[in-house]
């Protein structure tokens, strides 16, 4: 189907920016502030990082090879301080982390099949130590007491496939305060010679003669709470090796398994040749493949979330990358393969070729897409708990439906993405206010953050999708806004400049980092007052709570004040429920509008008590759409939007 082509509100900030939010706790991300290096898709902002104690962030900007630091006092204008040269220490540097006034950075070697560093300076860029770790290393950060540093050392083959080294995880011990490091490299070579038993598990194999230990690429990783595992994404390979840091060793290899397309919440775009906005099932499957990953801990369980980005290998000869229409189909498998092979329906759509030919007898039996255009929640022992299905580019679709999967390098191209991985939701971080937990996720293509409550984690719920991007601009004359978001920061509001909490994104196009304030509704002032992250949970849990499983929530000042809550569920078909409040009785009107503010349904019309009520809708004669609901009731009005998806 092709959702309509609404009108949404859009508000500036040095660039048109795009928000919808659907909040049920009522937090809102707003854009306050912006530095930008000047440097268009050459990796001039991709990994963040904050020292709360300068009040400073460390991007690595890699187009010049340097980390950028940044003054971050007054948020609403960060302002570069110095740069770090990073040439000294290799060919590029990849990632960054902080911790107490130490600031370590990830640099690959010139040659990038060789050992790379991590190079430790204080939060001034003063030179402190440096440890060589494996090829490529590709991300850092910090355990939560700062003993250890982790390192994915990813190991990426040469350009043509002839040098494919080990990918590893470097554990490396922290001491006197920076100025001595012990690594220790934790390699995958156990899992050699047991290569096929591994792809029976579902665990992708599958370079040119590589072994297990040379073709796991580990990309990302998460630290539990108590800094006792860690999470390693191995993107291509579909997989998460849990490592116990403690005794730095492999403790578990995990297959995340496939999507199946076919099913009914699980729809894709399939296409960038129908000029059209059309999710839909289809029966392919999708790898999961995530970048990014984190760690949080609710009700006592550790829980993953992944930012299913989905990658391919090419290099020289080797391509996996094939088009649908190209590919030979099994008669049985595929009886319908002439109307599946035109380029309006799966023809254009990316697919490997390294899975699918089930009896090796040429054909396609299946057929495996990259990427999951989706996030997941997985429990610790990866187990999938919740995944977002077709929703991410479902809400984009609402939101920009004139820009829908656009690419991130310039600006007219409407759809173009659909054959190809969608969104690509790629990096991902996890705040706790409110009591709450929320994931942002950043979506590299069309751009932007998606905001969701995680705190019930078999069913997030929606919050928020804002983009700083300007679809009007030039993305080479750097008119454009904010591409291609890679690095998330959270900091909360105990260590923010400004005593509010804030989200630092860091963009890899148009080598740019946004500033966004978190700004929670009415009743939650207090948590800027000040004070430590005990007292911020004690007043948190004292002011709020809630039935995680319906959604309901209870505020102490609901009796005596007027509150419009966010609708139950949301996005819905076809029925929704709206509670509020009135702190005196009287007479309340309660009415739903379209975007372009007409009324289209009367829910309350009449004198009420003063107290809690609630009001359901029944959407079953609106399209699906962007629609505002507006309570009145004495001198009191409030509005919100919600989703009709059907």
């Amino acid at each position: 189907m092709k959702l309509p082509q609404l009108v949404l509100s859009t508000l500036v900030f040095l660039s048109l920016f795009v928000t919808v939010s659907f909040s049920q706790f009522s937090i809102e991300l707003t854009p306050i502030g912006r530095y930008t290096t000047g440097l268009f898709d050459e990796g001039g902002s991709e990994i963040v990082a904050y020292d709360f104690k300068k009040k400073r962030l460390f991007s690595i900007n890699s187009g010049a090879n340097t980390v950028d630091v940044i003054d971050l006092h007054n948020p609403s204008s960060p302002t570069l301080l110095f740069s770090i040269d990073m040439s000294p220490y290799g060919g590029g540097a990849n990632s960054v982390d902080v911790y107490n006034g130490l600031v370590a950075v990830a640099v690959q070697n010139d040659d990038k099949q060789l050992p790379g560093k991590v190079v430790v300076f204080n939060n001034n860029g003063e030179y402190l130590s440096d440890v060589e770790v494996g090829a490529l290393p590709d991300m850092l950060t910090f355990t939560h007491n700062g003993k250890y540093i982790l390192v994915a050392n990813e190991g990426e083959p040469n350009s043509d496939y002839t040098v494919d080294p080990e990918g590893s995880v470097s554990i490396i011990e922290v001491k006197h305060n920076g100025r001595h490091l012990k690594v220790t490299n934790v390699d995958f070579r156990k899992y050699n010679g047991y290569e096929d038993h591994l792809r029976r598990k579902g665990i992708r194999i599958f370079g040119p003669n590589a072994s297990a230990s040379q073709d796991f690429e580990p990309e990302y990783i998460a630290i539990s709470d108590d800094d006792k595992k860690a999470y390693v994404t191995l993107q291509e390979n579909n997989a998460i090796i849990i490592i116990d840091i403690k005794h730095k060793k492999i403790e578990s290899l995990e297959p995340l398994g496939y999507k199946n397309h076919n099913l009914s919440w699980n729809g894709l775009d399939a296409s960038d040749k129908d000029d059209a906005i059309n999710i839909t099932n289809w029966p392919v499957y999708g790898m999961y493949q995530p970048d990014g990953i984190a760690y949080f801990k609710v009700g006592g369980k550790g829980y993953l979330v992944t930012a299913n980005e989905g990658d391919a290998r090419e290099y020289g000869d080797f391509v996996e990358e094939e088009r649908v229409k190209d590919l030979a189909l099994d008669s049985t498998a595929f009886p319908n393969a002439d109307f599946l092979q035109k380029n309006e329906n799966l023809g254009r759509l990316t697919i490997t070729n390294t899975l699918g030919d089930k009896d090796n007898d040429g054909d396609f039996d299946k057929l495996y897409v990259l990427g999951g255009r989706s996030f997941s929640i997985w429990d610790t022992k990866v187990r999938q708990v919740f995944d977002s299905g077709d929703e991410l580019e479902k809400i984009t679709a609402s939101a920009s439906p004139d820009d829908f999967n656009s690419n991130n390098d310039e600006n007219d191209s409407f759809d173009s993405r659909s054959d190809n991985k969608g969104p690509e939701p790629e990096g991902v971080v996890i705040a706790k206010m409110l009591n709450r937990y929320f994931a942002f996720i950043g979506l590299e293509r069309i751009g932007g953050v998606m905001v969701y409550d995680v705190t019930n984690p078999k069913h997030p719920k929606f919050v928020q999708y804002v983009n700083t991007r300007d679809f009007t601009g030039d993305a080479e004359l750097g008119t454009a806004g904010d591409l291609g978001p890679e690095g998330l920061f959270y900091i909360p509001y105990y260590k923010s400049p400004n005593h509010k909490p804030l989200l630092i994104v860091g963009n890899e196009v148009s080598g740019s980092v946004v500033v966004y304030e978190i700004n929670p509704g009415n009743g939650y002032n207090k948590l800027y007052a000040g004070g430590d992250e005990s007292e911020d949970m004690e007043y948190q849990a004292s002011l709020l709570t809630a039935d995680e499983e319906e959604g309901e929530e209870v505020n102490s000042h609901i009796a005596t004040d007027y509150t419009l809550m966010q609708n139950y569920p949301n996005p819905f078909n076809p029925t929704t429920n709206i509670s509020f409040a009135i702190a005196n009785a009287g007479f309340v009107t309660l009415k739903v509008y379209d975007i372009l503010g007409k009324e289209v349904a009367v829910l309350v019309n009449e004198n009420l008590d003063k107290g809690l009520h609630k009001a359901t809708l029944n959407g079953n004669d609106l399209a699906s759409g962007v629609y505002i609901y507006r309570l009145q009731a004495d001198n009191f009005v409030d509005t919100k939007r919600f989703i009709l998806m059907k």
